[in-house]
């Protein structure tokens, strides 16, 4: 139970397209401080905006409901209620014939996003992702990513990342230090990357180092065999302190990947009891799993003071740019010039 009114340091899903009584009764005992949805928690507007006010309910304030929805193959909300929407490879090539329109696309394209998840009420996305595309990696990042110039990356990261803020939507940058040279997919196992740390360093937290003070951030289920070759970011004290707060700087709510992946070991108490104590300063549990949910919260404390801090900077950073006219079509005019 949390303490002195104050959430508790875990974002949860849920198993459908409504709450059960049980899932009721669980979030409003346990305080969750937000939710995030799936694509079997979507069917139309209405039912997503009444899911959305359902959670809110339960806990009796406005939580933050997040989801992943970067285009291209992650995209919770899909036809034909919702756009297909490029996924972010898109832009990296658009950025090799003219730079500036692709900086243009994608911030467009992010402020679009940010209307249609605020119109249902979800006011946290998952994007946009800073990973590299790497050679011989698994394809779990590929044309998920910007490409493979650290600074290209971090360019249109950023208008990802302001698109979003443009429309009062939280942007959380992922997965830190980075997740480009896996070569196993961490849904599945545990990736183990044997770069040096100079190296890391150059490539794969520049892009991150860029955009340090992102107002939310993701680790990544990766061990980095450099920093701590016994465990992955996202319970390791080490890697947290030293490369993701040290080295690269950052500034922002540092959130967990999903806790019920499987390259994480041990009971779920034990995976969100590691990750809080490694650094992350919340904890995310996915798939709706009830006794899951359950054995997590076993773990579980209130926010910290610091992560609350971090917070508050977070919400300060939001902002109602409005959207220019026509921008679907100009977003369309745009691809088709930036594409060739």
């Amino acid at each position: 139970m949390p303490e002195n009114n104050t959430p508790s340091a875990v974002i949860y899903g849920c198993s459908g397209l409504t709450l059960t009584d049980e899932e009721k009764h669980f979030f409003a005992d346990v305080d969750p401080f937000g939710f995030i949805l799936f694509g079997r928690n979507v069917d139309t507007p209405l039912q997503v905006a009444a899911l959305v006010d359902e959670l809110r309910n339960c806990v009796g304030r406005r939580a933050p409901v997040l989801i992943d929805q970067e285009g291209g193959r992650v995209q919770r909300l899909k036809a034909p209620h919702w756009k297909p929407r490029p996924p972010m490879e898109v832009f990296g090539r658009m950025a090799e014939r003219d730079l500036p329109l692709a900086r243009r696309a994608a911030w467009l394209d992010a402020r679009i996003m940010a209307d249609e998840l605020f119109e249902l009420g979800i006011d946290v996305d998952c994007a946009p992702l800073l990973d590299l595309k790497m050679d011989g990696a698994n394809d779990i990042i590929g044309d998920r990513s910007f490409g493979g110039d650290p600074a290209l990356v971090a360019d249109l990261g950023r208008a990802v990342m302001e698109g979003l803020l443009d429309g009062t939507v939280m942007p959380v940058v992922k997965h830190l230090p980075g997740h480009g040279r896996a070569t196993v997919d961490s849904h599945q196992d545990l990736p183990v990357v044997d770069t040096d740390l100079k190296t890391l360093e150059r490539w794969d937290f520049a892009p991150f180092r860029s955009l340090r003070d992102a107002p939310w951030a993701m680790t990544a289920h990766v061990v980095y065999e450099a920093i701590d070759p016994h465990r992955p970011a996202t319970i390791s004290k080490r890697v947290i302190e030293q490369a993701i707060r040290g080295a690269i700087g950052c500034e922002g709510v540092l959130l967990s990947d999903d806790l019920s992946m499987k390259a994480l070991k041990g009971s779920f108490a034990e995976r969100a009891q590691d990750s809080l104590d490694a650094g992350c300063d919340i904890v995310l549990h996915c798939n709706g799993e009830m006794a899951e949910m359950q054995a997590v919260a076993l773990a579980l404390r209130p926010l910290s003071d610091e992560a609350q801090i971090r917070l508050a900077r977070a919400d300060s950073m939001l902002r109602n740019r409005p959207l220019p006219p026509a921008a679907e079509t100009m977003l369309e005019t745009w691809l088709s010039e930036g594409l060739g």
